[in-house]
């Protein structure tokens, strides 16, 4: 729970992690509320990486939108997507181009 995340040091510093990096890529835009829209919720989801020994390499937070609280035909058409950094980008391209192979970017 939130709550007992909240009562360890493990947990709290991955989620001040997590809303540094969210404020740092400007993940959202804080706009009022207007009377006839219902705000999407969020939570958070806490894991436990690993390395290959199985010993901890690091705790992760992440603060995830609640999209099953959207209502069909109000806000069900905004939808939400994960970005890639842009190293993974680069790093995807620099093997397509060193493998020989296509990409196909829609």
């Amino acid at each position: 729970s939130i709550q007992g995340a909240m009562k360890i040091e493990h947990w709290t510093q991955a989620m001040k992690k997590e809303m540094n990096a969210l404020e740092r890529n400007s993940t959202w835009e804080i706009v009022d509320k207007t009377k006839d829209k219902k705000a999407v919720g969020c939570r958070w989801i806490f894991t436990v990486k690993h390395k290959v020994d199985g010993t901890i390499e690091r705790y992760k937070a992440r603060l995830v939108e609640k999209g099953y609280t959207q209502t069909y035909g109000i806000n069900y058409e905004e939808t939400f997507a994960l970005v890639a950094k842009i190293s993974t980008v680069q790093v995807v391209l620099a093997l397509a181009a060193h493998f020989g192979t296509y990409t196909n970017w829609m």
